[in-house]
């Protein structure tokens, strides 16, 4: 089998992606597999979903290929409905209820344990349920908030790994508990007492199949940091005098995830309808949600290979440091990983005594948070301040891998579109986008949000680049998210707490700092340079309101593309000396206009309807515009190499010519 039609197209497209879990797509398609899929008439099944319709996918692997077909029917299970509005496809999921409900009863004292267990959850939740509704008929509730709201954290910190980990989900959840309440459960720690040094050396022999001294000349005798999921100790390797890094996973936590997992899903069942009511989506899903990352972080496979992605994503970036993994030395319940020698941004006084750059420092950070939200779609989901280093030359290093989110191209392209709408001021399709990311259940009437997110925006806007934060947006976004059925997908909840997380290490450090004036020039530049097709449409539709060309927007663009290649170019990190591979990287000291130029040129030929409109916009008003072009081209003529640019063009003008022909051919004919 070498093709297959659907919808009467043909498609295919590899799993080229490194990452196991996600593959973005845009469907239909046709997923190839690694190896031959052997003989007979068996195969590998995979069930997979549609991300831009309600449609499931099923499909039939033989020879390496999946056949996919379209299934009218809607499911309603709670997996499918997430791989629906993430827009990805997981073929290989280490989570499923079903999974999570046959490994914990199939085990040995799993019925007895998960019976003792639930007990111990409903009596402790149940009782702190109960003073609540006390202090409700008292009328004292609200007096008493910050004195519950710790009494809840210390709770979810009795109750173990587990409730630690709800209780970090929940601190950035607006849309299922108060912003008093996420307050607290944000200073909510993840450090635990470590497990002995005997027990842990022997999970790492067990994992490298050798004793410790064949492969390592020095380990510390203390823990450099335990938390709730495992440990970590430095050591040097024998062989070549490394100093690296050994996380290992606290004994037997896996079997009590399961069980929690399996107990929360039971609890949850009980407040669909009140889930439902409230965020639009029954309490499974959320739970599904959080087992689904929960699960992803026991297994340290996964986080190598985040850390591999992270390396390819970064590997021509001379401001980032990502540590290397040692795969050869590593296993579901040990990693070892390139020891990172930096100053942790915890300790804000060592990185100035140190005689870093702050303002660089700070620019890089903010550039490489948007890459990994923006560029890559794969962004480290939990970078505080402990798993943020300063390196001593001036670059940003992280480390702890094993929460990282993926956008897929659509949801990417929908958050580009959403700032679209918010800088256009059309707040209609910025609440539809809302749907589209998942925050609204489609069908769900968005007229009542539009004037709060209209009041948000212009409040925040208003006050300019100079005072605006994230934390404070965030804020007001709270109250909409609490008061409106919005539920905030897990992904985008760990989007927001990676950009307040950033914009609060940013102050520390430098409290004068200003976020949004980093991260408007890179969002402008990428606007101007990048090649997507999607984003030359969104950069069309900012330059356009109402039918008019917005010059003055147009000179804004180019005006933070060039601040922001001008920050890059100069950062001290990029004088570092004796770099490995220093020729391969890519150091922008120009903003390279050529492609923008060309695919400009070419619309102009070929695309009738962007034709007209340069066209009036060089004459509205009924007047020549040519100041405002001169204006533009004197912001652009030191950045520009017009020869190349020439060149470039005329090498591309046959194509451009085929294009325009085919064109008006095309016109011609839907004309008669």
């Amino acid at each position: 089998m070498n093709s297959i039609t659907i919808l009467n197209s043909l498609y295919t497209l590899p799993l080229t992606k490194s990452h196991p879990n996600y593959h973005s797509f845009q469907p239909p398609l046709l997923l190839t597999t690694k190896g031959g899929g052997g003989g007979g008439g068996g195969g590998t099944k995979l069930r997979v979903s549609l991300g831009s319709s309600n449609d499931a996918v099923s499909s039939n692997s033989k020879d390496g290929l999946f056949l996919l077909q379209l299934n009218k029917a809607s499911s309603n299970s709670a997996m499918e409905q997430l791989d629906i509005e993430r827009g990805v496809c997981i073929p290989f999921r280490k989570y499923s209820p079903q999974a999570v409900r046959n490994k914990v009863l199939e085990s040995r004292g799993g019925v007895l344990s998960l019976m003792s267990r639930g007990v111990e959850i409903v009596w402790k939740l149940g009782f702190y349920w109960s003073t609540l509704t006390y202090d409700f008929l008292v009328g004292r509730d609200e007096e008493v908030v910050p004195y519950r709201a710790r009494q809840l954290r210390n709770l979810l910190c009795d109750l173990g790994p587990s409730f630690i980990k709800a209780g970090q989900v929940l601190a950035n959840r607006p849309d299922i508990i108060r912003e008093d309440y996420m307050n607290e459960l944000c200073i909510l720690q993840d450090d635990v007492p470590s497990f002995p040094n005997e027990i842990a050396f022997s999970i790492i022999e067990e994992e490298l199949g050798q004793p410790l001294e064949a492969v390592f000349s020095k380990i510390s005798s203390e823990t450099i940091a335990a938390a709730s999921l495992g440990q970590v100790y430095r050591a040097t390797l024998r062989s070549t005098g490394d100093d690296v890094a050994i996380k290992v996973q606290r004994p037997g936590i896996e079997p009590l995830i399961y069980r929690d997992l399996l107990l929360f899903r039971t609890l949850a069942s009980f407040l669909n309808g009140i889930s439902i009511q409230k965020l639009g989506c029954n309490a499974e899903l959320i739970v599904d949600e959080f087992g689904e990352k929960l699960l992803e972080e026991l297994d340290y496979t996964l986080e190598a290979r985040n850390l591999e992605d992270f390396l390819e994503n970064f590997k021509n970036d001379p401001t980032v440091k990502i540590p290397l993994v040692y795969n050869q030395l590593s296993g579901p319940r040990v990693l070892v990983m390139e020891w990172i020698d930096g100053i942790r941004c915890t300790n804000p006084k060592a990185i100035k005594e140190a005689g870093i750059d702050l303002d660089g420092f700070l620019t890089i950070g903010v550039s490489a948070a948007l890459r990994q939200l923006l560029e890559f779609g794969l962004f480290h989901g939990d970078p505080h301040p402990g798993n943020i280093f300063a390196m001593r030359d001036g670059r940003i290093a992280y480390v702890d891998f094993g929460n990282v989110a993926v956008l897929s191209q659509q949801n990417k392209q929908i958050l580009i579109d959403a700032v679209v709408h918010a800088v256009n001021e059309d707040y209609a399709e910025m609440a539809n986008d809302f749907t589209r990311l998942g925050f609204l259940t489609p069908g769900t009437d968005v007229t009542p949000i539009i004037p709060a997110l209209e009041a948000i925006w212009q409040n925040s806007a208003g006050k300019g680049l100079s005072d605006f934060n994230f934390r404070s947006v965030t804020g007001k976004f709270n109250q909409l998210v609490y008061n409106y059925p919005i539920r905030i997908p897990e992904r985008f909840s760990l989007v927001i707490r990676s950009l307040l997380t950033q914009e609060g290490i940013c102050f520390t450090l430098e409290p004068d700092f200003k976020f949004l004036e980093v991260a408007y020039p890179y969002v402008a530049k990428r606007l101007l340079t990048d090649p997507n097709p999607a984003l030359r449409e969104r950069l069309i539709q900012v330059l356009f309101k109402d039918g008019l060309f917005q010059w003055k927007r147009l000179e804004n663009l180019i005006v933070l593309a060039k601040e922001n290649v001008a920050k890059m170019s100069s950062n001290p990190a990029l004088q570092v000396q004796n770099m490995k591979s220093q020729k391969d990287l890519k150091v922008e000291r120009k903003l390279d206009l050529t492609d923008t130029i060309k695919d400009g040129a070419r619309l102009f030929l070929v695309d009738e309807g962007i034709r007209r409109q340069l066209l009036l916009a060089l004459t509205e008003d009924s007047k020549l515009h040519i100041e405002e072009l001169v204006d533009v081209y004197r912001l652009v003529e030191d950045q520009i190499d017009i020869p190349s640019v020439a060149v470039e063009v005329v090498r591309d003008f046959p194509t451009v010519i085929r294009d325009a022909l085919l064109s008006w051919s095309e016109s011609v004919l839907s004309d008669r």
